[in-house]
């Protein structure tokens, strides 16, 4: 199938063929037949891209700072590098899409087949979106007026935040497609309606619906409104406009009368003078996009509604609310469409979105659909038992870890799947996979596949590894192995039971960095117990981010301190006897990040891991420090190794190496070659364990033996 995205990296808007997605659980399937382009929000999209570096930049201070931090910690080249990757990854354009349901999820109810929808999809010929992103079109609306949903519902919200009531005058500033259908929607509320824009067009668009518009370069906009009011002033102004400039919020809070509302929809200059609010005492709200439930997970991702005694007006139902006023009349979307353009001439909108338009609508030739979820991207000769590899999982560590380190391994890349398609597609491209499909079963049937590599949402890790031997193949998976004790049990099940014998690996790459191999060349075989502290500045993650779910992540002990579980399985050459874990704060939680886990080894070894995300940015990630015969190690950030006590070694300096590209070498060549495997299945199972001991013995207190 075919969808639009923007490059990034190179400024160029194309029309790409991906995978289809395949429908999942809690989303519905559909085949688009309209789509409206947003010309404000993807016009500043378009323009990013097409901008330079240092014009990215400049729009983006906060990401600058972020890059400096990242250079400080982790040094200039791998910064540069993860940069540019991150520019490559390709961007989706669109979200107003009207259509017919072909596919229906597990747990779906609500939508049957051939279902007339509207919702917040992308510009492709299928989209599967979330069940509460999705509203059923009236039968006297059509597809191409009900593209006009998602984008109605951003001025809808706006509106519930101004709260106006019958008789009010209420200020809308930007009379582009957001402020025009708030305009509509205000007038049809009973209020008095005064607009306010720089474009001739634009403002007799708004004055033939009834608005009292002016040109805003021509005129006083604050004495406008003081003489429309009677010198009360607004009730209320929308900002539905989109400038840099501080002078909309300044003129908003002039043009208000005391105690006025100000709710900001669009995207201003924002360098408040206190004095013009103070003495009117003025409210001043943002608007987050559709409504209650965005940019939640729960509501979105997992179909959590919210109870309607609580929250009225949630996102889906100002949808329903947009769809039932343009089947009523009234509001009239008709006359805002300046242009229909098939979706294989899009550059007729993309090329010059300049020109002032005000609504285009993107038409989807249907007979021509290639419904297939796979897609053959570049062909070339493979040879058997080759180290042929097919890799489950498109997102931001593949891309940004993963494919890098790949690169020297000696891999031949063949497959490569992702949910929704668009971001394996662009790295089958970059890297030269011969397909990418949103169907990671077309992997595991290809018996030229050795090797499969799962770097999908922790949930699915363990699932996929038992998938994967069952298809005989070998398995990388990166951490962790399992997220709880059933799905641990059920791996050690699958891979005690195998018919072809093949091999498990999991991601813990440290123990494979130059600065990890020195130690343990250091250490030498002894069989003097060591005494280990690794300290680890992990960062600040937002509590309702998917990893700290204990069903999907499984907290950030299970998912990332079993790295340093693994390392100090390593370095001691001895499994963990066992466990205890405490954690800050009076009442810890399964989800913590700021814990401090103790590890008693087989061999008498202890370490103690400090886990902790509440220091600063700018100080180093990692600290692993040895104690043993008198002599210390210190790993600084994996850059950095010092030696106290060692006759002939003292330092060791060198770029960032948490040991990726090594790792893959080996995972490689033993693949191909055959042999022991990179880390010994009984380890992986004993760290697994460990970290899953970890939190039990958080929440019962006490030392956990394995």
């Amino acid at each position: 199938m075919k969808q639009i995205i923007q490059d990034l990296k190179k400024g160029n808007t194309l029309l790409e063929e991906v995978p289809t997605p395949l429908v999942r659980k809690g989303q519905v399937l559909i085949q688009t037949h309209r789509s409206l382009v947003s010309l404000g929000t993807e016009k500043m999209l378009v323009e990013f891209g097409k901008g330079n570096l240092i014009s990215k930049a400049r729009q983006q201070p906060e990401k600058v700072k972020q890059v400096l931090d990242k250079i400080k910690t982790e040094g200039l080249l791998p910064t540069i590098e993860a940069v540019f990757n991150k520019l490559d990854e390709p961007l989706p354009l669109g979200y107003c899409n009207a259509g017919e349901v072909i596919g229906i999820g597990e747990g779906v109810t609500d939508f049957s087949i051939g279902d007339r929808v509207a919702s917040n999809g992308v510009h492709a010929e299928i989209v599967s979106v979330p069940k509460n992103l999705v509203a059923k079109i009236p039968d006297n609306v059509s597809y191409e007026e009900a593209s006009f949903t998602v984008i109605g519902s951003i001025g809808l919200q706006g509106i519930r935040l101004a709260n106006p009531t019958i008789g009010e005058t209420v200020v809308v500033v930007g009379l582009g497609l957001i402020g025009l259908i708030t305009a509509e929607l205000l007038i049809a509320n009973g209020c008095n309606v005064i607009g306010f824009d720089f474009d001739d067009q634009k403002v007799k668009l708004a004055s033939n619906k009834g608005v009292n518009a002016f040109n805003a370069s021509t005129t006083d906009v604050v004495k406008i409104v003081e003489s429309l009011t009677n010198g009360i002033g607004s009730d209320a102004v929308i900002i539905a406009a989109s400038t840099k400039s501080n002078e909309v919020i300044s003129q908003a809070a002039q043009m208000s009368r005391k105690k006025g509302r100000i709710v900001l929809v669009g995207v201003i200059g924002l360098d408040i003078q206190r004095a013009d609010f103070f003495k009117k005492e003025l409210s001043f709200q943002v608007s987050c996009s559709y409504g209650p439930g965005r940019y939640d997970e729960d509501y979105e991702q997992s179909g959590m509604d919210y109870p309607i005694g609580y929250v009225r007006w949630t996102e889906k139902r100002n949808f329903e609310t947009i769809l039932n006023a343009i089947s009523k009349k009234q509001i009239n979307v008709q006359d805002l469409i300046t242009e229909r353009v098939s979706l294989n001439n899009y550059l007729q909108i993309y090329g010059d979105m300049g020109k002032g338009s005000i609504a285009s609508i993107l038409e989807y030739p249907l007979q021509s659909i290639n419904r297939s979820e796979i897609v053959a991207v570049k062909h070339f000769a493979i040879r058997p038992s080759s180290g042929i590899i097919g890799i489950i999982g498109a997102g931001n560590f593949t891309k940004m870890t993963v494919m890098p380190a790949l690169k020297s391994s000696g891999a031949h890349y063949k497959y490569i799947s992702s949910a929704g398609g668009l971001t394996a597609k662009s790295l089958a491209n970059k890297y030269g996979f011969e397909f990418s499909t949103t169907d990671y079963k077309h992997i595991l049937n290809d018996q030229e596949v050795d090797l499969v590599m799962i770097t999908t949402r922790h949930d699915l890790h363990a699932k996929m590894v038992i998938e994967t031997l069952a298809s005989g193949k070998n398995v990388f998976v990166e951490k962790p192995l399992a997220i709880n004790g059933e799905e641990l049990d059920a791996v050690l099940n699958a891979y005690n039971n195998q018919i072809i014998p093949k091999s498990i690996s999991v991601g813990f790459n440290r123990r494979f960095s130059p600065f990890s191999k020195k130690i343990k060349a250091l250490i030498g075989t002894t069989t003097d117990s060591l005494n280990m502290i690794a300290t680890i500045n992990a960062g600040f993650i937002p509590p309702d981010v998917w990893v700290h779910d204990m069903k999907t992540g499984g907290g950030r002990i299970i998912g990332e301190a079993c790295h340093f579980i693994d390392l100090m399985v390593y370095f001691t050459g001895s499994k963990v006897a066992e466990v205890s874990m405490s954690a800050l704060g009076k009442t810890p939680t399964e989800q913590t990040d700021n814990a401090i886990i103790t590890l008693k080894f087989q061999n008498g070894s202890q370490g103690v891991i400090n886990y902790f995300s509440n220091g600063s940015k700018s100080y180093q990630k990692e600290r692993v420090e040895i104690y043993s015969q008198g002599r210390t190690l210190i790993l600084d950030n994996f850059r950095k190794l010092e030696g106290f006590g060692f006759k002939g070694f003292s330092t060791m300096r060198g770029a960032l190496d948490k040991g990726h590209k090594c790792q893959f070498i080996e995972l490689i060549t033993k693949i191909k070659s055959g042999g022991e495997s990179i880390i010994s299945f009984e380890e992986i199972y004993n760290t697994t364990k460990a970290s899953l001991a970890a939190v039990k013995s958080m929440q019962v207190g006490g030392w956990i033996k394995l």
